[in-house]
């Protein structure tokens, strides 16, 4: 096992790397600029080190070298910045560090997502219909091209960004210049590579990931599907698991195929294989995701698995110690994404410092977060501050023990937040049905609708507001303070 890791990461998933590596007498170096210095992995790490930029978390030669200064003899990339950069892995390997992830060509393997696709075609596995080739930003006539000859609509998706980083949805050629503009630049940005390749889209589709594990002794097994299809402005706000509305028989079909896929590269080490459902059914291999996903957190309430452990104990050479028979999938989890984002700003980003957070508890409550009271949330990255996770033996009870969590959770200062949007999305007769898809969000919600929570808590902050501005021009005495004894106290020695 290592000895100690440094986290090439920050907020949220910095800290949960970083409680992963204390159960295992593991030491941590955490990175932060100054706009970070107040966040939580900050305060929980063994040693922390500044870095001048928020730019530097792409930098592999500084993070390996303050790794190698630090004494380090491990790396955890964690999720988006360097997660995934086949780069970054050589860079490690030539400074004697463990990159925690998959082996590099493994994954070279599934980062090639074209031949992934390929090759999942030829073993008979559906997928989705793309292009035959990555696009830069000298390849637009080429780009316009394949687009018109797959047909519209489509998706421009970054060779390396998972659903919803570095991706858009054209519905028209009149579009694609604009799209394909942004995805490079959102590309380039975070993950320092900007080539892209289109997928036919498929409407009203559910997007479905199966977790796998595997090992160098070729053992791979799954923990189950996690359903991501709420999204809002192109970011998931919302997973659940197990998948709604999809038949069992097909869930164990999506299993197989995951760990067919998994056995063809010989995947080592936690890892994600991403499918589409559409309307009728039928199912469509998207990716590979090489790395620790967002939502793992419902998957380890329903399994009692701890995934981040796992992660590090296989990239320490150690091997599965689970056999697929002794994996009990248990209940139902779901989990919201909070983001600092102002509703009343057509949902911009929202930075600034909470002054109070006071987090909700319970039973079967789980709160993954870097933010605390007095806090700062900075504005040079994600917008994620929190993911709210609850389970309980069912979905509505799971869903009724979401929206007391959200209703309890104190978030004040600065930072708007996405929290209305979320608590307005559970009370829609689609999701407590479980009868929605990746249009669900477009369709059904409006950003300026707000639940009753909202409303009246707007008009308990107004009322106070304006009898306060009223009160400074108009001051007036307390009647209990209107006595004799009272005035007496109060005038001046004659």
């Amino acid at each position: 096992m290592f000895h100690k890791v440094l986290i090439a990461n920050r907020g949220e998933i910095a800290v949960r790397i970083i409680k992963a590596c204390r159960e295992l007498e593991i030491e941590t170096v955490a990175l932060f600029t100054a706009s970070d210095q107040t966040s939580l992995h900050v305060r929980l790490a063994h040693e922390c080190v500044r870095l001048d930029s928020h730019t530097d978390f792409m930098n592999s030669e500084l993070i390996a070298e303050i790794a190698q200064f630090k004494g380090a003899d491990a790396v955890h990339p964690g999720i988006g910045f360097l997660s995934e950069n086949t780069d970054f892995v050589r860079v490690c390997e030539d400074a004697g560090l463990t990159c925690i992830g998959p082996p590099l060509d493994i994954l070279e393997a599934t980062q090639n997502k074209l031949a992934m696709l390929d090759a999942a075609r030829q073993a008979g596995i559906p997928t989705v219909t793309s292009s035959t080739q990555l696009f830069g930003e000298g390849d637009f006539d080429a780009l316009k091209a394949t687009a018109r000859e797959l047909g519209y609509p489509i998706i421009l998706k970054s060779s390396r960004g998972g659903r919803g980083t570095a991706q858009r949805l054209v519905l028209g050629e009149e579009q694609l210049a604009e799209a394909v503009r942004q995805v490079y630049a959102e590309a380039l940005r975070v993950y320092g590579d900007n080539r892209l390749y289109i997928e036919r889209a498929i409407p009203k589709a559910r997007q479905i990931g199966v977790q796998i594990l595997g090992d160098a002794d070729g053992n791979i097994i799954h923990l189950g599907e996690r359903e991501g299809s709420l999204t809002w402005s192109n970011r998931k706000i919302i997973d659940e698991t197990p998948a709604t509305g999809l038949p069992s028989k097909q869930c164990e079909q999506l299993w197989e195929t995951a760990l067919q896929l998994s056995r063809m590269v010989g995947y080592q080490n936690v890892g994600t294989v991403e499918f589409l459902v559409d309307a009728d059914g039928q199912f469509y291999f998207t990716e590979f995701k090489a790395r620790l996903q967002t939502d793992h957190p419902i998957t380890e309430l329903v399994s009692g698995i701890d995934i981040v452990q796992h992660q590090l104990r296989l990239a320490s050479g150690e091997l599965l110690s689970l056999q697929q028979s002794e994996i009990h999938l248990n209940g139902h989890a779901i989990m919201a994404r909070i983001n600092a984002e102002d509703p009343n700003r057509h949902f911009l980003p929202s930075p600034g410092q909470f002054h109070q957070v006071r987090p909700p508890i319970g039973p079967f409550v789980r709160l993954d977060t870097y933010i605390h009271s007095n806090c700062n949330v900075p504005g040079d990255y994600s917008r994620l501050v929190a993911k709210l996770s609850t389970w309980a033996p069912d979905r509505p009870g799971c869903i009724k023990r979401l929206k007391q969590a959200l209703e309890e959770f104190v978030l004040s200062g600065r930072p708007q937040t996405n929290v209305p949007l979320i608590q307005n999305v559970l009370e829609t007769q689609a999701f407590l049905e479980g009868a929605y898809d990746t249009g669900f969000s477009i369709h059904a919600l409006q950003a300026g609708q707000f639940p009753e929570t909202y409303v009246r808590d707007l008009a308990i902050a107004a009322a106070i507001y304006y009898v306060r501005r009223n009160q400074m021009f108009d001051p007036s005495i307390p009647e209990r303070l209107m006595s004799g004894w009272h005035r007496d106290s109060r005038r001046l020695p004659e």
